[in-house]
């Protein structure tokens, strides 16, 4: 069960320490656990090079594919989930967005033999096209998630903080 903050404003506050959930499908181990602490940021900018380059990191060239925690989800669009704590830097007077949405978002792990399946049960896409070192936005059931491959059978989720609640709770329906 997702344990909601004692002093929380909506359900979206998660208690830190929320247990993993472990079960399993069709008979399959499967492991839900609450991700480890990390910085978020939303990157945009029409010429990756002039993005990169201000940042002083390389970014991925291919669309759904990662470097070094930064997913290009998009022509247009990047997603840096680095460590807890990193910082990028001020960007002003260039055509980008540095954006830290770190309080946006929560991850979760859905690790095991099972993990693929568990989330196919809410995700049209499927899972076994996607490789780590890869990453991509899709929906679960109705809400709006990124999945990173982190491991044949592992997958970092990412999801906006106020459907964390819902989406954990329909996860861990599908690990029984």
């Amino acid at each position: 069960m997702l344990e909601i903050a004692p002093l929380a404003k909506s359900g979206a506050d998660l208690a830190v320490g929320t247990k993993p959930h472990i079960g399993a499908i069709i008979g399959r181990p499967v492991t839900l656990s609450p991700a480890a602490p990390h910085s978020r940021w939303s990157l945009r900018a029409r010429d990756p090079a002039l993005l990169g380059s201000a940042l002083g990191r390389a970014l991925p060239d291919r669309i759904g594919t990662v470097l070094d925690g930064i997913a290009r989800l998009g022509p247009d669009e990047w997603y840096a989930l680095l460590e807890a704590g990193t910082a990028l830097p001020v960007l002003t007077g260039l055509p980008v967005s540095v954006v830290d949405v770190s309080a946006r978002a929560l991850g979760f792990t859905v690790s095991g033999e099972g993990a693929r399946l568990a989330l196919e049960r809410g995700c049209p896409l499927d899972l076994a096209r996607l490789a780590p070192g890869s990453a991509t936005r899709t929906v679960f059931e109705t809400v709006e998630i990124q999945v990173w491959p982190t491991a044949p059978d592992a997958f970092h989720i990412e999801v906006w903080r106020s459907f964390a609640p819902w989406l954990w709770h329909a996860l861990a329906e599908a690990i029984v």
